[in-house]
């Protein structure tokens, strides 16, 4: 007995609002670290106090990543979003209204909880646009993540925009925090598919498609005791390394290592930026073509050489030329993991705390390690450090496997374990073949090359 898939009037609906949302995260992102300078200048910092404020975001976003597994299945995607957005407008203006008054203490709130809109934010976007994926029927997840890249190259203009027109961070960021929280709250009517009858039940959660029974795994803590989550962690936090690093250490490791100006610093960082976003809205027929594993082993392959090349190449253009195999092979990592650990629905949630709690752990460790590195090494040759990270995860990749249904279980069975889960129905369950176990077999895309 098949499952229905939700109509597609809903589905194609909060697809557009995901993406528009996805969009507005990468713009509220870079807009705010566009006007750095002017925030560090008001409350006359140095950059290592700086760099110590900013620290203080990425603590609370990995402490709330940690736990939003279980506030996601306690309350549910809606109002997990309805409370980001209002946690996300209170952060984004005392980050403006604190360097205006000169508090460096309002900067600090703040900071923490602009990351902890975002680390709860994260996960509902994740998983949403997993279950949009498995109601359309193919992939698409990485054209969510180029929405936030596009997202971050207009943000980071409206910055340079306002910071050219001499408003000020005072006025900047408050304004756009309004301007997030009512987009965000517009789009929580349909951007949240519609719930099941058998889905709105409680939230306890059920055996997934390699996990066992819940009971085993101790409920949402468990998705940290299982091995394939873990091992997705570490593609994922890869991933967030090899980005992160680019994102933050590029620009400057052209200026110190080919002793060009600041601006073609940007413009290299910007090659980056573009070769990620081209290649996220043609993956998805990339990875329905050739499957998860072949997909993300050859982007990792790329990323190596694009890394190695950038970080040995004796000229600019040859760099270039690797930046732009880098941004190549960096962009699919994240949307292939987050989709595998979305595969049984009813276990998405903490599955994605869990591979999002790596990506926090290497935004948080990654740019003190690097920076050390740079001062003996130069910032160019630190960056060779994140090839370590990518063979790791090209090592991995085969747990990124899709999972493929068995014989779909009763319709009662069904609907029990659904109503306790309280998450996405539209994909079928996997039936276990006796307690404590779920075979998983290879799909026919991950074994052939795609062609069915």
């Amino acid at each position: 007995m098949s499952i229905a898939r939700p109509g597609l009037v809903p589905v194609a609906r909060a697809r557009v609002l995901l993406l528009g949302l996805y969009a507005l995260a990468g713009l509220m992102f870079s807009a705010w670290l566009a006007r750095l300078p002017a925030v560090r200048d008001l409350l006359d910092l140095s950059t290592a106090a700086l760099g110590t404020f900013l620290l203080i975001g990425s603590v609370g976003s990995l402490v709330t990543v940690a736990l939003s597994g279980i506030i996601v299945q306690r309350l549910g995607n809606a109002r997990v979003l309805l409370v980001s957005s209002l946690v996300l407008g209170v952060g984004y203006a005392l980050m403006g209204i604190g360097p205006g008054v000169g508090s460096r203490g309002l900067l600090a709130v703040g900071i923490f909880l602009n990351g902890v809109s975002v680390a709860l934010s994260n996960i509902v976007l994740n998983v949403e646009s997993a279950r949009i994926e498995r109601a359309v029927g193919r992939t698409v997840i990485p054209q969510f993540h180029a929405a936030f890249s596009l997202g971050a190259v207009a943000g980071s203009a409206v910055g340079a925009l306002a910071s050219g027109a001499g408003i000020p961070v005072t006025v900047q960021l408050p304004v756009m925090a309004v301007v997030a929280v009512c987009w965000r709250l517009v789009s929580l009517r349909g951007v949240v598919l519609p719930a099941r009858p058998d889905e709105v039940s409680g939230p306890a959660p059920v055996a997934g498609p390699a996990t066992g029974t819940a009971a085993r795994h101790g409920g949402a803590l468990g998705a940290w005791r299982e091995p394939r989550t873990l091992l997705i962690g570490v593609v994922v936090l890869a991933a967030a390394l090899s980005e992160g690093s680019a994102n933050t250490w590029l620009s400057l490791a052209v200026v110190d290592g080919f002793g060009r100006p600041e601006s073609v610093g940007g413009v290299v960082l910007g090659l980056f930026v573009a070769a990620m976003t081209a290649v996220r809205l043609a993956g998805t027929r990339l990875i329905d073509r050739y499957g998860r594993v072949r997909t993300l082993r050859a982007s990792g392959l790329v990323s190596i050489a694009g890394l190695l090349v950038f970080g040995l190449a004796p000229t600019l253009p040859l760099a270039g030329l690797g930046v732009v195999a880098w941004g190549f092979g960096a962009a699919l990592a994240v949307p292939i993991g987050i989709a595998a650990a979305s595969d049984d629905p009813r276990r998405a949630a903490v599955r994605v705390a869990v591979v999002s709690t790596f990506a926090s752990f290497a935004s948080l460790v990654a740019p003190p390690v690097l920076g050390l590195a740079a001062q003996s090494l130069g910032a160019r040759h630190a960056l060779l450090l994140v090839v370590a990270a990518m063979l790791a995860s090209v090592a991995v990749a085969r747990q990124v496997t899709r999972p493929v249904p068995d014989e779909v279980a009763p319709p009662e069975a069904v609907a029990d374990d659904v109503a306790r889960a309280g998450v996405d129905s539209t994909a079928p369950t996997l039936r276990r073949h006796h307690p404590g176990t779920a075979r998983r077999r290879t799909l026919p895309t991950e074994r052939v090359g795609g062609r069915r």
